[in-house]
């Protein structure tokens, strides 16, 4: 098996492929190296990839005004990234910077669509990975958002 079918077999992108479709995918991705402070998104950005994270942490970060940023995640091996922005086009809401030095595959929306009349179930599966990786955010939110409304209500006894 290649390195790069493997790689994204062991990613959360690779969950549901074959080795023969993860390998259909690895030939349409982008290797790209991050050194420590360097940026794969910046906010306001299109880029219109979806992007896995191989190796390293890539921080989530949001303009909180002037030059301040607040960090709201770390991403971490075999984590996607950039999804919204893949399926919908529109500009990123939050910027991504490498902690480490970090690898990241990355997956141009319009190099996917050519192959999804010819990897229908390919092309099914990707846009799986995407909705569960969508969850996951939402669920996280989610539940931070319950923590600090208990937080600021001191509500259950926990604060």
């Amino acid at each position: 098996m290649a390195d790069m079918t493997k790689l994204i077999l062991q990613s959360s992108l690779g969950t549901e492929l074959s080795e023969d479709q993860a390998a259909v995918l690895g030939g349409l991705m982008d290797l790209q190296h991050l050194k420590d402070g360097d940026y794969l998104i910046s906010e306001g950005t299109t880029d219109d990839a979806l992007h896995v994270l191989l190796e390293g942490k890539l921080e989530v970060v949001k303009n909180a005004g002037g030059d301040d940023e607040a960090s709201l995640a770390v991403l971490r091996d075999g984590d996607l990234a950039g999804e919204l922005s893949f399926v919908d086009g529109e500009p990123h809401t939050v910027g991504l910077r490498a902690l480490c030095d970090s690898q990241v595959l990355s997956l141009k929306r319009e190099t996917f669509e050519g192959i999804v009349s010819d990897h229908a179930q390919l092309a099914y599966q990707v846009m799986r990975a995407v909705a569960r990786s969508a969850h996951k955010i939402v669920h996280r939110m989610n539940y931070q958002f319950i923590e600090l409304n208990n937080y600021i209500f001191k509500q259950h006894g926990r604060y």
